[in-house]
Parts: C-alpha cells; structure tokens; sequence
C-alpha cells in the first residue's frame, strides 16, 4: 500500500485500526513457579481485550506460586476474588475444552473460563461474560449449548458470571488484596484487628494509625490484608486508601 493509500487514524478516522493479528505469546519456565497448564493459551495479543498473566497459590500446589493467564480483566478479577476465600481449593484457568457437536472434534468448540475446586470436594466452572452479551438470546442458547456438551463429571455445577459486578476499581482492589496476602503477618493483623474492634469512633482507615505504635505502611497493607479475609469492610467500587471509610465485620 502507498502512502497517499495509508488511513490515518489520528487525524480524522478515530476506530481503532485494524492490525494483522499477532502470535500467541508463550512464557518459558520461570525459576520457582509451576507452569501455565490449561488446554488453551488466551495470551495473544489484542487491542481490545485485556489478557492478564498472573501468578498464584492454592493448597493443591502446597501454596507453590502457578503461573494463570485470565483471556480478560474481569475474568482476573473473578480469579482474584476465589483466591481470597478460605473455602478454595485449587483454581484452573482453561481447564476443559468442549466441542458443541457431539463426535464432531472439528466443529465448533468452547473453552471454560476457569474451574474452581473447594476443600469440601465441589466442582465449580465459571463463565465470564459482560452483560449486554448476557442479554442476548443467542448468548443464551449458547450457554445452553455449553451445558448440554459438558460432561457432568467435568463439575457439580456452571456458574454466569456477569462481568459487569466488577468495575474498573474493584478489579483494581481485588488485585491488590489479592497481593497483600502473598505477605502474611498474622501476629501484626491481630493487633490492628484487636484496636479496630476496640475503638468506638472508627470511622477512616487513618484513624487506626495514632493508635497503633506502628508504621503506617505496616497498618496499611494489614488493613489489606483484614479487608481481605473479611475481618474488615470497605466498599471495594470505591479507591481503598488512608481516607477510605472501614468498619469492623459483624
């Protein structure tokens, strides 16, 4: 193509440009972290969708770092916020791949998003879809389609999840609870849980921090760490800093 044939998409023709898609993207090994194992890698790059790359810990590694790849953001945040419950198990992105037409393995085809395992033995897949998708009829018999092609021994049961609970700030906040508690310091937790539980006017994260013989970054990222495991509430739509509103779980 010549340069008076170029379209310029500064000047005048603002949709995004159309670019030749791109390989996959593979990580080799990394030192120390188990490698990505579901049937289908998502990283390819994109211009507009959101993969992320991820490392985390469940008890079915023995809380060995695993490498996950999430084909979006809100399919990370859905993982981020499973690995902030006691109850989980184990966590597997791409797990299972299934073919819409029974016998058919070169017809069409569907990856599950992500497989959760709890400790007491339940099987869950997750689909991840943003809601004006989810309104759609054909979005509906697709989902229909996926159920009916998925073994029952794959799961105990397929849950919709609706991308659009998670706004750009939760997913942000739940990346970075999800963080602070690759750092646990249970003695530390305990005493700010304690002066929490015992200061009247709580009201501003901030206000803990004359009470406690502490450096604030320490109270801060325990703050964190309590929000996440429940002990503390904040509203998570909203930026979780100093100024941020905090109360103690009922």
């Amino acid at each position: 193509m010549s340069d008076d044939q170029t379209i310029d998409h500064d000047s005048w023709n603002y949709s995004p440009a159309k670019l030749p898609r791109q390989s996959k993207i593979k990580l080799g090994r990394i030192h120390g972290v188990l490698p990505f194992t579901g049937v289908r890698n998502p990283g390819f790059r994109s211009s507009s969708s959101h993969r992320v790359w991820m490392t985390y810990r469940t008890i079915a590694n023995d809380f060995q770092p695993k490498c996950g790849i999430a084909e979006s953001a809100a399919e990370a945040a859905v993982a981020h916020e499973l690995l902030l419950s006691p109850l989980l198990y184990d966590l597997q992105f791409q797990p299972l791949k299934v073919y819409l037409r029974p016998g058919d393995r070169k017809g069409p085809s569907y990856t599950h998003d992500l497989l959760a395992t709890f400790v007491d033995g339940r099987r869950t897949l997750i689909f991840v879809r943003n809601s004006d998708s989810l309104q759609k009829p054909r979005t509906r018999r697709d989902i229909e389609a996926i159920q009916a092609a998925t073994p029952p021994s794959a799961a105990d049961s397929m849950i919709i999840v609706d991308a659009g609970r998670y706004s750009r700030q939760r997913r942000e906040n739940l990346f970075r609870l999800h963080e602070a508690i690759q750092t646990p310091d249970q003695e530390i937790d305990d005493i700010v849980l304690w002066t929490a539980c015992n200061h009247r006017s709580l009201w501003l994260m901030r206000d803990l921090f004359p009470l406690l013989d502490l450096p604030r970054k320490t109270v801060f990222k325990s703050c964190y760490r309590l929000i996440a495991c429940g002990a503390l509430r904040a509203n998570l739509d909203h930026v979780i800093a100093e100024w941020s509103r905090v109360e103690v779980a009922s």
